[in-house]
């Protein structure tokens, strides 16, 4: 009876699909033995290699003579992560050979290492996938599958292809996407049927010119290579529609591709000087390598060269001869400070600011560095630099981003030592003007092309682009207008302060929806911007704007920002400048969160306004508290201020804490948070203090509109959001802290050095005051043992400020004279979930250090450069 239910929805005429049921193959045997008749006349097979029983079914499907389908997949189970699972094949039997009738078959989500041999031998399949595999290579003999006309092994990691795949002249499709591929044969030319060709995501640096006999060919699929050149003759290819370039390293493309309406070049560095950057090679491997402990701040490099790895995920690559003689190199992480952090139009910040010290220190060799950095999309209109101050001016590093383990880190070389940043900005495309002329067009967008005829200049130029995509979704949520839609944004600049001798044409692509030969010339409006972006100007009339289908041409003889939007509206510019303004502004909300178990401990946030959620439920277990505030716009490294008010106080010696205000600086993928332990003068005995947390606008970066200036001068101008914060009723007495258990006064203590930095007494005591329950799992990672833990709690028995004291205090007196005391403090506290107070006794250390360097100077003992004395004062 089981089995007869089972062949109702398995059977079906001359199908059986049992890939969907958890134990398909075992009713595979059942209708096997019960209705075998029927089953050795199915033509179409599907089956889950996902389970245990598929090897041993593998040898009754040669039995199904008329079988024209097979479908031997794995990916029906899923692990701990949700990834599909491969399935258990390894390889097939030899009898699989003798399915005559066989034209489609799918081994895909498996785990073949080599194409099993008897596949040769069915002589009439026409269709055949292998995706998701460990497939090294295909056979010598892969071209004996002379029908084959559909060939899929995306994702494996086969490094080359046999001469005779030349030999499948059938074949329309082939797709060997996301391999290991460096070069292919001339034979791949003989594809004469070929429509689609797929070889995207491999390691290719060129391609054979036998690509351009391809005469069927309508897709050419070569993103996300390595490619330097590519054959002109690709563009002579009569029937393609697409070649899809994007995502490799071409520099220069001929002009035959280059003006193809079907050719994708995003995400290429066209035009852009080569940067190399130091390879690993097996020298670097034999270098010495340093793993710097938490609390260590300085290292030695000799000119024997080293590799050193610190644990904030910083790393470094100094080459042998970097040096001539042994240099000591300090360092240091801080937070970005907007009044010397300059950001660009656009920029996003992606890091913390580290400082290398000697600064302006010059390198035989170059130096790579490594910088962990914030996660972005993958936008293709962005690219990843690193930033660096001299000491007078800021300049951008070329950079690559690399993967490690779960890091995402910045890579760059570097000549010289002094303050870094890892930057997002929009994608700079540049190049020289000669004399000649040249062409100059974007990789963001290929179809915005300027244009600098002969005779424009004198003397070569230098000239950048950049675009920034406005959709037409983001004008309809900041106008309000469906009827308003805009080109993409162009930023021009050059090197010259003169304008060019010669009209320089540019070409932008039509508003999305505008056609050339029927758009209303009464709705185009050209609109150029000054330098800051701060007023726009309608420019109309003043050039002579020309249209094709899809584009609009005009000439200038001066670069700034160009625009074109094409809307019912007579007056644009105001628009214009609105949408502008909050094209740079995110939409964010604040949130104050009490600690569960100590709720004199508060949590302050900057949140852009999709990640409120998230962040909420991953601090749901810890944390209490209102609901988000309403959504207010920020700029990205705009200051603001955190008061609490209404019977709430806070410690006013935090190195953060400016007029009684937690000061902030907004960076959109940075972690804008803070905890602060607050207090209350009134009487908390017998009712808790119903307070609030109140947000106000300071200062804003440079270039921002002059009308959001105005509003947003010093730490009271412009109220943002109020969050309730309610302390409860004390629960017992006693929490005045004593001076020491037994009453007696507690003898003077300091940890670490001026040098180095140092906690006071005061310092501790303040460090005390904060500590609630967790003291225990503090102490327990300070090193004591849970027999010394408990021995605490009984000498300070229902009293648990002095609890927290004794233990502090008494690993702090034995500890004073260990080098690294306050290393081991500041990890305890991150080991206990208490970043924040880790965080500032960072920036207590951070502020001696700087205190102990400025004393220095001023008595005439520093022995570094006048420059860095200069550098020093900017900041």
């Amino acid at each position: 009876l089981q089995a007869a239910a089972v062949a109702g929805p398995c059977l079906a005429g001359n199908r059986l699909n049992i890939d969907v049921y958890t134990d398909g193959c075992h009713q595979f045997f059942r209708l096997l033995e019960t209705r075998r008749e029927e089953v050795v006349q199915v033509e179409f097979l599907r089956l889950n290699c996902n389970e245990d029983l598929i090897t041993s079914t593998l040898s009754h499907i040669p039995l199904l003579k008329s079988l024209k389908s097979l479908v031997l997949r794995g990916g029906h189970a899923r692990d701990e992560v949700g990834a599909c699972q491969r399935g258990l094949l390894t390889s097939l039997p030899q009898e699989f050979g003798h399915l005559r009738r066989l034209v489609h078959l799918d081994l895909s989500f498996n785990s073949f290492s080599v194409l099993p041999p008897c596949l040769t031998s069915l002589a009439s399949l026409t269709s055949l996938l292998v995706c998701h595999n460990n497939l090294q290579g295909l056979p010598e003999d892969f071209g004996r599958f002379t029908k084959l006309t559909f060939f899929s092994a995306m994702k494996n990691q086969i490094k080359g292809l046999p001469q005779s795949i030349g030999e499948l002249t059938a074949l329309e499709t082939l797709d060997l996407s996301e391999n290991a591929l460096e070069t292919l044969p001339e034979e791949i030319g003989n594809l004469r049927s070929c429509t689609e060709l797929d070889l995207s995501g491999n390691r290719l640096t060129g391609i054979p010119g036998s690509l351009a006999n391809l005469q069927s060919l309508q897709r050419l699929h070569l993103h996300s290579n390595l490619l330097v050149t590519v054959p002109a003759s690709l563009a002579r290819l009569p029937n393609v529609s697409r070649l899809d370039l994007q995502n490799n390293r071409l520099r220069v493309i001929p002009p035959e591709i280059q003006s193809s309406p079907f050719v994708h070049l995003r995400g290429n560095p066209l035009g852009e000087p080569e940067v190399p950057l130091q390879s690993d090679d097996s020298s670097s491997e034999e270098l010495q390598t340093l793993f710097l402990a938490a609390g260590e701040d300085r290292f030695t490099v000799t000119p024997e060269g080293c590799k050193v790895f610190l644990t904030c995920g910083v790393q470094f690559c100094f080459p042998r001869g970097a040096v001539t003689s042994s240099v000591t190199i300090c360092f240091q992480k801080c937070s970005p400070d907007p009044q010397w952090v300059k950001l660009k139009h656009h920029d996003i910040l992606l890091s913390q600011v580290l400082e290398l010290q000697p600064h302006g220190i010059e390198f035989q060799e170059e130096v790579q560095i490594w910088m962990p950095c914030a996660f972005t999309q993958s936008l293709h209109e962005r690219e990843l630099i690193i930033r660096t101050f001299s000491g007078q001016k800021w300049s951008d590093l070329k950079s690559k981003v690399e993967w490690k383990g779960k890091m995402r880190l910045a890579c760059c070389s570097v000549p010289h030592f002094s303050w870094f940043l890892v930057v997002s900005r929009l994608v700079v495309n540049e190049c020289s003007v000669p004399k000649e002329g040249t062409l100059l067009f974007s990789t963001v967008n290929p179809n915005i092309k300027v244009t600098f005829p002969r005779g424009v200049t004198e003397e070569p130029r230098r000239v950048t682009l950049q675009v920034l995509p406005v959709s037409k979704e983001e004008l309809l949520e900041i106008t309000d207008d469906p009827e308003i839609v805009a080109s993409p944004l162009l930023c021009l600049s050059q090197n010259f302060t003169a304008d060019f001798l010669q009209p320089i044409k540019i070409q932008l692509p039509l508003p999305p929806g505008v056609a050339g030969l029927t758009l209303d010339r009464s709705r185009v409006h050209l609109l150029h911007g000054d330098w800051n972006a701060q007023n726009w100007n309608d420019i109309t009339d003043q050039v002579a704007l020309e249209f094709t289908h899809l584009y609009a041409l005009f000439e200038v003889t001066h670069f700034s920002w160009y625009w074109l939007w094409y809307t019912t509206k007579a007056y644009i510019s105001g628009i214009a400048k609105e949408v502008y303004k909050r094209l740079r502004m995110y939409q964010v909300n604040f949130i104050a969160l009490q600690r569960k178990k100590d709720p004199e401990q508060v949590l302050l946030q900057c949140v852009p306004k999709h990640k409120v959620d998230p962040v909420l439920k991953k601090l749901h277990d810890r944390y209490r508290g209102p609901e988000p505030s309403d959504v207010v716009e920020m700029f990205e490294g705009e200051q603001f201020f955190a008061a609490f008010e209404r019977g709430l106080n806070i410690d006013a010696d935090r190195p953060d804490c400016i007029d009684g205000r937690i000061s902030f600086s907004f960076y959109s993928h940075l972690k804008n948070v803070k905890e602060v332990y607050i207090t209350s003068e009134a009487d908390r005995k017998n009712k808790a203090v119903k307070g609030q947390v109140s947000f106000y606008r300071g200062a804003v970066p440079e270039n921002i509109p002059e009308e959001a200036t105005k509003k947003r001068k010093g730490p009271n101008s412009h109220w943002l959001a109020t969050l309730p914060i309610k302390l409860p009723k004390l629960k017992s007495q006693g929490n005045e802290l004593p001076t020491d258990k037994n009453g007696f006064s507690l003898p003077p203590l300091n940890l670490g050095s001026a040098e180095t930095g140092f906690l006071t007494q005061s310092n501790l005591l303040s460090i005390v005051g904060r500590i609630g329950a967790e003291w225990q799992t503090i102490g327990l990672n300070l090193g004591f043992s849970y027999q010394q833990i408990q021995q605490i709690r009984y000498n300070n028995r229902e009293d648990l400020s002095a609890q927290i004291l004794d233990m502090l205090f008494s690993w702090a007196q034995r500890n004073k004279r260990t080098p690294d005391c306050i290393g081991r403090l500041i990890s305890a506290m991150k080991e206990s979930g208490r970043q924040d107070i880790a965080d500032e006794i960072e920036a207590i250390i951070a502020l001696g250090r700087q205190i102990y360097r400025e004393s220095i100077q001023r008595v005439g003992l520093d022995q570094e450069s006048s420059a860095e004395d200069s550098a020093i004062a900017m900041v």
